[in-house]
């Protein structure tokens, strides 16, 4: 098969001939149509994961896929050859990944793809989806309640400024000023501060007795903390935490993507509902992921998705 791989640590991305994985124990294989580029994607690339998880070399990138289940390994319980399917790589180690035509997905990670829901759309859900979600959940906002998103137009950004106004709360997003303006306020945010500026004393302006929530995805969350009503949250996708706040009567939750099925199979009903857009900036060929990873890296305006022949 066709995939994008490295060779070892801070080696450059390339295409690759790999042989066809094989499913395991509650595993899928899965032939990919559809993908999208994370930040995980971006750091196992670059040779930051060292150290932190184990790597088994070739390494082929991509964590969110979307296909049709192609054969199903032993103990799985629910899906079936010809599924359409989408979800998450998700494994403890680095090895098998989504930017290729194939790959094996564990059931647990994988949910199947509703009537509605286009695998294009879906290849690029799942990561960021499950990510602004476990955000969103962490600081669990009440309908008029004002949530401030640290790194609103990336692709976590895009889905926690959509959840946080489904709930009903006034949602501010800290923006580079510009076309990413327009973008943030399609998607539903009430105001927009300018990140290049001094964002903590813009919203304070803006929202003078407080805040009640932020989510940290970019930027410096932690000098947010002051512009909080006392005992209200952060939820932080960059691993920050309560004991780093220097004893702030604030509640700061490190958060993670959590792509189990049914967290999947939620988002995609918001989706295929109209209750949740998937915003797709650009979409590369399998053969372009070098040039779509770099692209990432100076930043994006929702997601970039990956279309596998």
């Amino acid at each position: 098969m066709k995939a994008i791989a490295i060779d070892d640590f801070g080696a450059p991305p390339r295409l690759h001939d790999l042989p066809v994985p094989e499913p395991g124990e509650g595993e899928v294989l899965v032939r990919v149509r559809a993908s999208s580029v994370n930040g995980f994607d971006v750091a196992v690339a670059g040779g930051h994961l060292k150290g932190m998880m184990e790597h088994h070399f070739p390494i082929v990138l991509g964590r969110d896929f979307a296909g049709a289940v192609e054969a199903a390994g032993a103990g799985v319980q629910s899906l079936r050859p010809g599924d359409a399917v989408f979800g998450v790589v998700t494994k403890p180690a680095l090895g098998d990944g989504a930017f290729g035509e194939y790959v094996t997905a564990p059931e647990a990670y994988t949910a199947r793809v509703p009537a509605g829901l286009d695998l294009a759309t879906a290849g690029a859900l799942g990561l960021a989806g499950t990510a602004a979600l476990s955000a969103i959940d962490a600081v669990a906002p009440l309908p008029g309640q004002t949530v401030l998103v640290s790194g609103a137009t990336g692709g976590v950004g895009a889905f926690a400024v959509q959840l946080a106004v489904a709930l009903g709360a006034y949602v501010v997003g800290t923006v580079r000023p510009g076309e990413d303006e327009a973008h943030l306020c399609d998607l539903g945010t009430h105001h927009t501060v300018d990140c290049t500026g001094d964002v903590p004393t813009a919203v304070a302006a803006l929202r003078p007795d407080g805040i009640h929530a932020v989510v940290h995805l970019a930027g410096h969350g932690l000098e947010l903390s002051d512009l909080l009503v006392p005992g209200d949250r952060i939820a932080s996708t960059l691993g920050r935490s309560d004991n780093q706040l220097d004893g702030c009567a604030v509640q700061v939750t490190p958060v993670m993507a959590l792509p189990v099925s049914r967290i999947l199979g939620r988002l995609a009903a918001d989706v295929v509902n109209g209750q949740l857009t998937v915003p797709v900036q650009r979409t590369y060929a399998l053969a372009d992921v070098p040039q779509a990873l770099a692209d990432f890296a100076a930043g994006t305006r929702g997601k970039l998705a990956i279309s596998v022949p």
